[in-house]
């Protein structure tokens, strides 16, 4: 997935995950992770079992350098971790050295714990601070210090909250945000094009009437006035809203065996699986209608 920043290094990950194991590693963080992977986001996910010491490991910090936007699961034994608190600053100092977009690049989920609590070391933050700062000397005073710096930071950025509600909702829509933001734009289209956000605003008018409905909607003119450049520009514009998106270029001419790996194209793209075996386009048929009608 392609991804955009205004920092001249280059991403080799578009999210970077930050959580508490022992709270969210086999649930929530585990659900997400796999979500994004199946969008194609590349997530970078460390192994509890390479954090031996305290410090941010070098292949971590770089790791962290090396990613777009940053997903910082707060939950209730988060500031219980030196390894989380410190991965966090490191964080703040990556996204603030960056650019000014840090408010944008970094997403905080408050995982059944108040962002008050959060900001101001408040209920379990505040009892794991206190624990902290036992017999504490100088050198980690600061550090400490540090550590409620980057907690107050982010608690104050929109993030996303899992209370009661259904934890696969939350990841919806957080979903939905990481690709929004990564600018998920798989179909290029020009920059600046006269009356496009015009065409944009009247076809989303008409989408957004009734969402669950299904819908058909013809472009048409003569030739070369940019009809599929508005159609590409659509896609973009609505994809990441959806569980399943395909964009597909069909013409008069195409053959049976054309047909095949538009169809395959069509399965793999909206169901996000690969392993889909289809050997003519009489099975595409079949199987379309089985998995997507």
């Amino acid at each position: 997935m392609a991804s955009s920043s205004s920092s001249s290094r280059p991403h080799i990950y578009d999210v970077f995950l930050s959580f508490r194991g022992e709270d969210t590693r086999k649930n929530f963080t585990d659900h997400l992770y796999n979500t994004l992977i199946a969008y194609g986001v590349r997530t970078f996910r460390d192994d509890e079992e390479l954090q031996k010491g305290d410090d941010i490991k070098s292949g971590l910090s770089t790791a962290i350098q090396d990613s777009n936007l940053f997903l910082i699961i707060f939950s209730e034994n988060y500031a219980t971790s030196k390894w989380c608190l410190n991965e966090l600053v490191k964080i703040t100092e990556c996204t603030t050295a960056a650019d000014d977009q840090a408010g944008k690049r970094v997403i905080p989920v408050f995982y059944h714990v108040n962002p008050r609590d959060v900001g101001h070391q408040w209920g379990s933050f505040q009892d794991a601070f206190l624990n902290h700062e036992k017999d504490a000397d100088q050198e980690k005073k600061e550090l400490i210090g540090k550590w409620r710096i980057a907690l107050e930071k982010a608690a104050m950025l929109s993030g996303n909250h899992v209370n009661n509600q259904h934890e696969t909702e939350v990841i919806k829509k957080i979903r939905e945000v990481i690709i929004t933001r990564l600018n998920s734009t798989r179909l290029h289209v020009g920059d600046n094009i006269v009356g496009m956000d015009f065409h944009l605003k009247q076809l989303n008018s008409m989408i957004k009437t009734r969402r669950d409905d299904v819908y058909m909607i013809d472009i048409y003119g003569i030739g070369r006035i940019g009809k599929t450049t508005i159609a590409m520009a659509i896609y973009n514009d609505i994809s990441s809203q959806f569980d399943g998106d395909c964009f597909l270029q069909v013409d008069g001419k195409t053959s049976n065996s054309g047909l095949l790996e538009l169809q395959k194209k069509l399965l793999e793209s909206t169901l996000k699986d690969q392993s889909l075996a289809i050997h003519d386009h009489s099975e595409g048929i079949n199987v379309i209608k089985e998995r997507l009608c």
